[in-house]
């Protein structure tokens, strides 16, 4: 009975509500209406068509039953040039006006003035959003280097992503999970290149109708895909100058007709660099200090990149369409380690050395694919979508370490040992997803959906041992491992518009059942569990320039393939490292508070609780004078935060981006030393702060001064010293401003180097990742763009239509 009065009130409400508007009028630039004139709403993301209109004798115009966003008016009237607004911001609950004056010009304005007017970062409501071709200077960049200058997120120098001081990000590529985890991940983002991207969206407390993996939150890379008719697309190169030359370059692709739009890309490229690691470490027995070891590791990395992805959507009708897209690349990458440790005594007198030469070599080819229909139901927005996927990941690697013991004279000791190793890897991914939206009114909408995911992972690794008398199968450190996960999903959000306030709740249930099987030692386990994830957000508008908004998500961090995979992997002699396939998922749930001023500057306050948080740990044999690397369910962790964004244009030449953060962390957990459980609680006060300057002058010239700094760049207890980078960059439009030439300089000050610690129980070691000889790093691009330029609708439409972009998945969009 209860249901049905709350049904019956929502009803009543949504019909009560008053239907506002956008109205204008498009006069000449002496002031008289121009008739008959057609007027299209674009939406600002990417102009493509949500609504036409037309003049009427008087030059007015309207639109009903908008949704809330950013919008471009656009004016087209024979004899006139076609006219563009500004990008505005439309809010249901309010009407609004927007006038254009038009002019009698044979020389038409092309989409050029409409993108060029779109900020580079923009705050929404529960995201911020960074728009790539919004700066100039972002030409020749990869994901990972737009990522270290966006608002609250840092990158360390393995290129893992952490989003207000908390690691544990989702990544997604075009709202599709990327199933990547660690150097794998990182690699590839490295790969994506600027002049392919559109837009990067960073949610802290993303909604139900993502995934609820994710501690940190989610960051959404979306791709381009064309929205204007013809053939047109850009092409780039790239070259970066650190201690060894750099480049890539890479095309888009894109034409489009009345009733299809074919896209594709490619980006390849090279990758050297060189650095130097050092590593310290103190033993103790019974806590007297014993002896101590010094090293030092010279590390040569390099790459090479081939990325494609080729699509086709298809409009059957106006409601319906559909599409496919395959995305696929092939990698390959090898490292070489030469190491010096030596070993001293208590007295800190040199007793022995040891002498290390690793050589790692590795391929990787992945396939992904995605067939996708969506269903415009009516012009009031309802929508039926269906996204089926298929992913392969297929990898090759192996390592060959030399080491031998020499005396403090120089002199050897015993054999020399090699060890030889390779690691073949096999991921297949299933998955299937169903989307529904339902708008009750222009004020009340529903949105539902199911999703199903099955992922296998088989991974077999094989030692050889040579003690100087021949190889032999190392058993103690060879394994096949096999584990599979499947994940069912259902989620419902309900969103709401009453006069001051924007309301949303979502609650998403996932299932998930996984096995894990070590096949050589006949080991298994199983984990079936079921979890609920709440989402509630609310937007109090107090005034024009002041709103509140309030935002709580509960979500989980499940373990990543590679760290519950138990093989074990050598780094040098001394060190190396070995997952845990017993491994847990941690939960978090988040409080966030936010103001938000003239849209322009947001302050925020946040509390986060993560359970049996997945950290990692360093833990060493004192005897064997060995360091590995782990990872567990190690603790409890509680931040408090707060933070500052401002994003504003100052004047017509300087636009602004600027983000402070204020993090304090407690960890409280047991650390096992092999022996005993050893209570451990480590408070970390952290200080994030990045900024971007923007000047434009001279009509088409750009120039561009940003950096970043952590004051503790810290993963659970290994903890940071401070750490930063400056970075400047100049572009200039050539070509009637369809090129654009950039040169700039990264880590002018050599700064962005990782200094580290970690001291507790019988663990003290220092850690200095040394990337001076690579940096500063100069570089020079070019990218050009080609074909049409001028805005042309796909398809008419009477009702307001979502982005199409997310129609497309695995990379498709």
């Amino acid at each position: 009975m209860r249901s049905f009065l709350f049904v019956l009130f929502i009803v009543a409400i949504s019909q009560t509500v008053k239907a506002q508007s956008i109205t204008g009028k498009i006069t000449t630039t002496d002031q008289a209406p121009v008739a008959n004139t057609s007027v299209s709403l674009l939406a600002a993301t990417d102009s493509s068509l949500t609504k036409m209109s037309a003049a009427d004798k008087n030059g007015n115009f309207s639109f009903d039953h908008i949704a809330s966003g950013s919008y471009i008016l656009m004016a087209t009237s024979v004899g006139y040039a076609n006219t563009y607004s500004a990008p505005f911001a439309y809010d249901s609950a309010k009407s609004i006006a927007q006038n254009l004056i038009i002019d009698k010009n044979t020389v038409q304005l092309t989409g050029v003035v409409v993108t060029a007017k779109r900020p580079p970062i923009e705050m929404k409501a529960g995201k911020t959003v960074v728009n790539v071709d919004g700066q100039p200077t972002n030409a020749g960049l990869n994901v990972l280097e737009i990522l270290e200058k966006s608002p609250g997120v840092s990158v360390d120098a393995d290129g893992n992503v952490s989003l207000q001081g908390k690691g544990g990000v989702m990544i997604l590529i075009d709202d599709k999970p990327t199933y990547l985890s660690g150097t794998q991940l990182a690699a590839y983002l490295k790969s994506i290149q600027a002049s392919g991207l559109n837009q990067i969206e960073i949610m802290t407390s993303p909604p139900a109708k993502y995934d609820a993996e994710g501690g940190a939150g989610v960051i959404n890379i979306k791709t381009k895909k064309g929205s204007i008719r013809g053939f047109n697309g850009n092409v780039d190169l790239n070259f970066i100058q650190g201690f060894y030359p750099k480049y890539n370059g890479g095309a888009n692709l894109n034409y489009r007709n009345g009733k299809m739009n074919i896209f594709g890309s490619y980006n390849g490229g090279v990758w050297e660099s060189l650095g130097v690691m050092t590593i310290n470490r103190n033993f103790y027995k019974d806590g007297v200090f014993t002896d101590s070891s010094a090293q030092v590791t010279h590390r040569k990395n390099d790459s090479k990149w081939h990325n494609g992805r080729v699509g086709m959507d298809y409009y059957f009708t106006d409601k319906d369409v559909a599409g496919i897209v395959v995305r696929g690349g092939f990698n390959e990458w090898s490292g070489n380690n030469n190491s010096i440790s030596n070993l001293y005594d208590e007295n800190k007198l040199l007793r022995s050395l040891l002498s290390s030469q690793g050589n790692n070599l590795g391929r990787s080819k992945n396939i992904n694919v995605n067939a996708n229909y969506k269903r415009t139901i009516d012009s009031l927005g309802k929508e039926l979508s269906v996204d089926l996927d298929y992913g392969l990941y297929d990898d090759e690697g192996s390592n060959l370490l030399v080491t031998k013991a020499l005396t403090s004279d120089q002199s050897q000791i015993g054999n020399i040992i090699s060890l030889k190793g390779s690691q073949p890897s096999l991921v297949h991914i299933y998955s299937g997803k169903v989307d529904y939206v339902h708008p009750f009114s222009k004020s009340f909408k529903l949105e539902a959906g199911l999703k199903s995911s099955y992922v296998t992972t088989d991974n077999n690794v094989l030692y050889l041992r040579d003690t100087s008398t021949g190889w032999f199968v190392d058993l103690e450190r060879s394994n096949h491992f096999i584990f599979k996960e499947n994940i069912n999903a259902v989620y419902g959000i309900f969103t709401a518009s009453l006069k001051k306030w924007e309301l949303s709740g979502g609650l998403r249930l996932e299932n998930t059942n996984a096995k894990g099987e070590q096949v050589k030692i006949d080991s298994s386990f199983t984990r079936k569990y079921t979890n609920l994830f709440p989402n509630v957000g609310a937007v109090y508008s107090i005034n024009d320039n002041n709103k509140l908004s309030f935002a709580y998500s509960r979500r989980v961090r499940r373990p990543n393939y590679d760290n519950l995979n138990p093989f074990v992997y050598f780094i040098d002699s001394l060190t190396y490292g070995q997952g845990n396939p017993y491994l847990q998922p941690e939960f978090s749930n988040r409080f966030e508070l936010s103001h938000t001023y003239k849209n322009f500057l947001t302050f925020t306050v946040s509390h986060t609780r993560t359970d049996d948080i997945i950290t990692q740990l360093l833990k060493q044999n004192s005897e064997k004078k060995t360091t590995f690397q782990t990872t567990e369910n190690f603790a409890k962790r509680r931040q408090w935060g707060a933070s500052v964004s401002l994003n504003k244009q100052w004047v017509k030449w300087w636009n602004l981006s600027l983000y402070g953060g204020v993090f304090n962390n407690e960890y409280r957990g047991l650390y096992n030393d092999g022996k005993e459980n050893i209570p451990i609680v480590v408070g970390l006060n952290v200080v994030d702060a990045n900024m971007a300057n923007s000047f434009s002058f001279a009509k088409v010239w750009t120039a561009e001064i940003s950096g970043w700094f952590s004051s503790s760049p810290s993963d659970g207890l290994i903890i940071g010293r401070p750490m930063g980078a400056m970075n400047v960059a100049l572009a200039k439009q050539v070509f009637k401003k369809k090129g654009t030439l950039k040169i700039g300089a990264r880590d002018l000050l050599r700064s962005s180097n990782f200094r580290g610690y970690s001291r507790y129980a019988d663990v003290d070691i220092t850690v200095d990742n040394n990337r001076r000889m690579d940096n500063p790093q100069f570089n020079i691009s070019f990218v050009y763009k080609f074909g049409s330029n001028d805005i042309k609708p796909a398809r008419r439409r009477t009702g307001s239509a979502d982005d199409e972009q997310s129609r497309i998945g695995g990379g498709g969009n």
